[in-house]
């Protein structure tokens, strides 16, 4: 018998119950994982905070999760291709991800790649994909400096590491305390607060072609809409209500578009983590049982790196 943590009402983690149950055996195009790690991010919880259109409770909870394949369907491959029992998969957009196993749809899951740890792969695909969209969305290109806020976090770190193999410069703010991740990643930090946009001007030596948050403050915005005067070349993950008000873009992953490129976009950045070419920085891991509380220390804010459950 596994367990799994399950959103009985809506509502915070507090309410949620970990529950046994049977995961069901894979039929044609299904796999079941044994979960080594599940990643943690706050979507996790804010898809159950409140009724949610096309979302019925119960809720297994976890989007992202790493392991091996115990079970396979009929016919059935991976993202990545051909699978058996005993294989190393990671998968992204699943459903009851905090789990010590779970049956998913096969074409989730890709190999995972022999440099990263079963923590770091289950945080792999959440945030890079985000990234990648947020550089795709504001047409970020080689030989631009791009502004991005929020640049030591897992997105943001994301964001340092895809736009640097393609050449983008980035000024990226963050915490005094936090300035040298963004350096370690290839970024140029500089510290938000007062006079930020000034900072960031003389910083640049040039025109910021895009910005890019992944805060949601009204600094992130105001400076943003202060330097990059083409609003179609900003984009936000963080601050839905300013993006409406002002005609920037917003995006999350329920959005069809944002489905479809980030469903498009995985293979790359599986072969991107294949090569050391995108890591996972790493805060630490929590048991399942304790999946409360490693919410509570990712909506804290700045954990220093990505958390994972340890089944």
């Amino acid at each position: 018998m596994a367990v799994h943590w399950v959103a009985t009402q809506w509502g915070s983690p507090e309410q949620w119950e970990l529950l046994e149950y049977e995961p069901p055996v894979p039929d044609a195009g299904e796999i079941t994982v044994r979960v080594h790690a599940a990643g943690v991010n706050p979507a996790d919880a804010k898809h159950v905070a409140a009724p949610r259109a096309g979302m019925q409770l119960p809720v297994p909870i976890g989007y992202e999760i790493s392991g091996v394949v115990t079970a396979v369907g009929p016919g059935t491959r991976i993202g990545s291709g051909a699978v058996a029992i005993g294989d190393e998969v990671l998968a992204f957009r699943v459903r009851g991800g905090y789990a010590d196993e779970v049956t998913i749809p096969a074409e989730k899951a890709f190999r995972k790649p022999a440099r990263l740890t079963h923590p770091e792969a289950a945080n792999l695909l959440l945030a890079g994909t985000t990234a990648a969209q947020m550089l795709a969305v504001t047409r970020a290109a080689e030989g631009e400096t791009i502004l991005l806020h929020g640049a030591s976090g897992a997105v943001g770190v994301s964001v340092l590491q895809q736009a640097a193999l393609r050449g983008i410069r980035v000024v990226g703010t963050a915490s005094e305390a936090r300035s040298g991740e963004v350096s370690r990643f290839g970024g140029i930090p500089v510290v938000y607060g007062d006079s930020l946009a000034d900072r960031v001007r003389a910083i640049a030596e040039g025109p910021i072609a895009a910005a890019l948050d992944a805060v949601g403050t009204d600094e992130a915005v105001d400076v943003s809409l202060d330097l990059v005067h083409d609003r179609s070349r900003i984009v936000t993950i963080a601050a839905a209500g300013r993006a409406q008000a002002e005609g920037f873009s917003w995006i999350v992953g329920s959005q069809p578009e944002s489905t479809r490129f980030r469903d498009e976009v995985r293979a790359e950045l599986v072969g991107l983590a294949a090569r050391g070419d995108l890591v996972v920085p790493m805060a630490g891991t929590y048991p399942l049982a304790d999946a409360r509380e490693a919410l509570r220390v990712v909506a804290a804010g700045h954990p220093g790196g990505k958390i994972a459950l340890i089944p």
